[in-house]
């Protein structure tokens, strides 16, 4: 039964840590890693995707997989929970929801500019808080009825994925065109002030490029309205469909790209092409995919009903807590990126640092999350945009 969005709620302000719901926190924590390991690579080739084109040994093993799971699969996740948290917010906050959330979006508009500006073109948080924006003003206020539109949009995209497919396969011509990086200028400049000067263009260019992912917030609005990760017992035959339906396409789009990445398949330019977006057209579908995957985790460590668990496992404990804070650890990266792979810094590079780099970040940010869970504070970030969007101190 889907819970309404006017419904008074029992408490408004910040959402209290008995009150989350385990598998957006779980999900948000796990997939930072995927973002680290895309964008490490992203800064390391000073490039995207990332890679090298021509791999040896076991670059090839990184860039099969880079591409199958990762490439265009990560950042759609977030975009589902995006959506997914709208709804959240404004079941909670009540006649308070739509004064609330145009303030915390605009607040996100504005950390997106200083993040993109300041430390990395790829930002979506600018996205983010335009997207939300639209939601709050165009989408939230419908009803069940308009928002199974969705559903209708994911299905005919289905379509398209299949015909991108057998027009990149059929009209498939061999060669010796590898893939390659298109250079991202702010990611090579050699200096600070430079790179600044280059993201004042890049960033404005790439948060228009990822407005688009405001289908895959719909889909998240869509599941929250039905509260499937508050209950994911009731939902279980839709998530388990959902992860392996979704996840499937998702891989199998992918897959004719990933064997050119590594280095199996030799095409021709125009080819190679087709594959990249044919990848990027289907990666989309690795958003909801894992997040059901996560849902179903959840419901396996026993967060029935309410979506919540008791007791955690040790090792799962702080990625719950990065997720929880995961505003900080993905402002965290980005500072480690500028230090790591700048020209006019410690200029790393290549597969190897790149992968290592994101890993050890990501475990870093793991250390630090569950240091402030254990005193009970949340991450600076997330502390300021509460501040902001709320009027709270704390």
């Amino acid at each position: 039964m889907t819970a309404s969005l006017t419904t008074a709620p029992a408490s408004t302000g910040p959402v209290r840590r008995a009150e989350r719901v385990l598998a957006p926190d779980l999900a948000r924590g796990a997939m930072l890693l995927f973002i680290a390991l895309a964008n490490a690579a992203n800064c390391a080739f000073a490039g995207q995707p990332g890679m090298d084109g021509t791999p040896h040994g076991a670059q090839r093993v990184v860039n099969f997989l880079m591409i199958t799971f990762i490439d265009s699969h990560a950042y759609p996740v977030f975009a589902v929970m995006f959506g997914y948290g709208l709804v959240q917010i404004a079941r909670r906050q009540g006649a308070a929801a739509r004064r609330v959330l145009l303030r915390r979006n605009a607040c996100l508009v504005g950390l997106g500019l200083v993040h993109g500006t300041l430390l990395y073109f790829g930002d979506f948080l600018g996205a983010y808080g335009i997207v939300g924006l639209v939601a709050t003003l165009l989408l939230l206020p419908r009803g069940d009825r308009f928002h199974r539109l969705v559903l209708w949009v994911w299905g005919i995209q289905i379509v398209m994925v299949g015909y991108l497919a057998v027009t990149a396969l059929t009209g498939a011509h061999r060669g010796h065109a590898v893939l390659t990086d298109t250079a991202n200028p702010s990611l090579a400049a050699s200096s600070y002030a430079r790179s600044v000067l280059d993201r004042l263009t890049e960033w404005p260019e790439h948060t228009v490029y990822a407005l688009g992912f405001i289908v895959i917030a719909w889909l998240g609005i869509w599941a929250a309205r039905h509260q499937i990760l508050e209950n994911p017992a009731a939902h279980r035959v839709l998530l388990r469909r959902t992860a392996v339906g979704c996840l499937g396409l998702a891989f199998a789009g992918a897959l004719p790209y990933a064997l050119v990445a590594a280095g199996v398949l030799h095409v021709d330019a125009d080819t190679v092409h087709a594959l990249a977006y044919l990848n990027d057209v289907s990666g989309e579908y690795g958003g909801p995919g894992y997040v059901a995957l996560f849902g179903l985790i959840a419901l396996r460590l026993g967060a029935a009903g309410g979506g919540r668990t008791k007791e955690l496992a040790p090792a799962l404990k702080p990625v719950v807590a990065l997720g929880q804070r995961s505003l900080s650890g993905y402002l965290l990266q980005s500072v480690a990126w500028l230090v790591l792979f700048s020209p006019w810094m410690l200029h790393l590079g290549g597969t190897y640092t790149a992968a290592v780099a994101a890993v050890s970040v990501w475990l870093l940010s793991l250390a630090a999350a569950q240091a402030l869970s254990v005193r009970d504070q949340r991450g600076p970030a997330e502390t300021l945009l509460r501040r902001i969007t709320y009027r709270v101190t704390r």
